[in-house]
């Protein structure tokens, strides 16, 4: 099979540089514009797993990818172009895709601008009675609904890879939320989200397939009380990308996680519901927290995963593949199968354990 592989890629120039560990102002939005791309070598990664089984075609998901693709007319798309500009980036290469009647992994338009929108993403999953921290979209502290209780999280409802969540982004007090707000709308030219935080334990949930076949891989649980002394327990900016280095990685993930059989079965049924509210196809990362009863609750819905390739990189959806027996191309060339026997085409032979 022919696959094409459409990619947003970071030069080393473009690298997030950030504040030393402690410093909780964020630099202004330029400084992290690129943090959702992904870099050569996990570009390369990910061909190379594809090539293992078909012939691939890089693509740069720029302003040239529509005539590149239609051109050559791949059998498949694998799809990690993240975008650049606007509210439905993450949507713009499917889109294209769709125009150009060519098949390609993971989820569509609609559900990729949706799970970017942290907002509408909570309002669906509220329509359907699918538990998530209380919420509001707000610009000024005033405006906080009288039901919304101190601490309170504040994040910009359209970014991802945490960008905006800083350290101190946990608020306790209308003059901390009032500076947050005013952080994001300057930084980001954006209104906050706004949720009530919830103190327990936090996870990150892989799901590979679709239907009747979507597993749940094991759970990676994010261990906040491994982050530097002093720093809120939340998988802020700076613990994700500062704190948390290649050559001085936080032990901060266990997985499988140490669950208790219920309360696994639960996080797993939520994370199914929410995967099959919001449409997605193939392959999630769901992000879970516990609230002060210990009842999981959906944070964020991530439909394009980030897959940094090495261990020490501890990229969640990687790790959680590796805890399930799939080696990297295993987890790669998994999501194009889960794609073939959604597209209704030709599955590759290669078996892949976790869907055994």
């Amino acid at each position: 099979m022919h696959i094409a592989l459409a990619f947003n890629q970071r030069a080393a120039s473009e690298d997030v540089h950030l504040p030393a560990p402690g410093l909780l102002q964020m630099q202004q939005a330029s400084s992290d514009i690129y943090a959702e791309w992904d870099d050569e070598a996990t570009i390369s990664a990910v061909a190379a797993a594809l090539a293992e089984q078909h012939q691939v075609s890089l693509v740069n998901a720029d302003l040239d990818a529509f005539e590149k693709l239609r051109h050559l007319q791949p059998d498949l798309v694998f799809n990690m172009s993240e975008g650049l500009y606007g509210a439905s980036r993450e949507a713009q290469i499917p889109a294209l895709l769709e125009m150009l009647q060519l098949p390609y992994t993971g989820s569509d338009p609609l559900t990729l601008g949706l799970c970017l929108d942290k907002y509408r993403t909570k309002e669906i999953l509220s329509y359907h009675q699918i538990a998530t921290p209380a919420f509001a979209m707000i610009d000024k502290a005033e405006d906080l609904p009288e039901q919304l209780r101190f601490p309170l999280l504040v994040k910009p409802p359209l970014e991802g890879s945490s960008k905006g969540i800083t350290d101190s982004s946990l608020v306790c007090n209308p003059a901390e939320l009032q500076r947050e707000l005013t952080r994001i709308r300057d930084n980001y030219g954006q209104q906050s989200l706004v949720e009530e935080f919830l103190s327990g334990r936090e996870f990150t949930v892989a799901l590979l397939g679709n239907g009747a076949q979507l597993q749940v891989l094991p759970i990676v649980e994010i261990d906040l009380t491994t982050l530097p002394a002093g720093a809120n327990p939340i998988y802020s900016f700076e613990a994700k990308w500062l704190w948390d280095t290649e050559s001085a990685p936080l032990q901060i993930f266990h997985c499988p996680a140490p669950l208790e059989p219920l309360l696994q079965r639960s996080i797993e049924e939520l994370c199914r519901k929410a995967f099959h509210h919001l449409g997605c196809r193939d392959w999630s990362r769901i992000d879970v927290r516990l609230d002060s009863d210990g009842r999981p609750q959906i944070i964020e819905v991530n439909p394009l995963p980030g897959v940094l390739p090495r261990p020490e990189q501890n990229s969640c959806f990687p790790k959680a593949a590796r805890a399930a027996g799939l080696s990297y191309p295993e987890m790669i060339l998994t999501v194009v199968d889960a794609a073939c026997r959604r597209l209704g085409l030709v599955e590759n032979e290669h078996a892949r354990r976790c869907l055994l």
